[in-house]
């Protein structure tokens, strides 16, 4: 509930761009699903870009439509594009071990 008071209150300041820090922290898995819904509707009605930190697969792939993937050692990009396309794609194998992460 207090996370969506808080994207009701930075809503109502009519953003170009919503930056979100791991919005699912905390959350159960279903309510993880509903905030992504919730940003998803955003999206399209609203037109706001969002930019999202988070390292929860689900919400990469049901928001995500292009993603960058940064090393943490070199503070450098090593991808970006669809994570769909990524997951099977990317020529950095560290990537396809993150999306790829918990599959069996």
């Amino acid at each position: 509930m207090r996370k969506r008071a808080g994207l009701a209150r930075a809503m109502a300041l009519d953003p170009e761009i919503l930056f979100f820090d791991e919005p699912s922290a905390g959350l159960d898995p279903l309510n993880s699903r509903r905030l992504d819904e919730l940003i998803l509707e955003l999206r399209a009605n609203l037109g706001t870009t969002i930019v999202i930190v988070t390292h929860e697969l689900a919400s990469i792939f049901a928001i995500g439509n292009n993603g960058v993937f940064l090393d943490g050692e070199s503070r450098t990009m090593i991808a970006s594009g669809d994570p769909k396309q990524l997951k099977e794609n990317s020529t950095d194998a560290r990537v396809r071990a993150f999306l790829n992460r918990g599959e069996i």
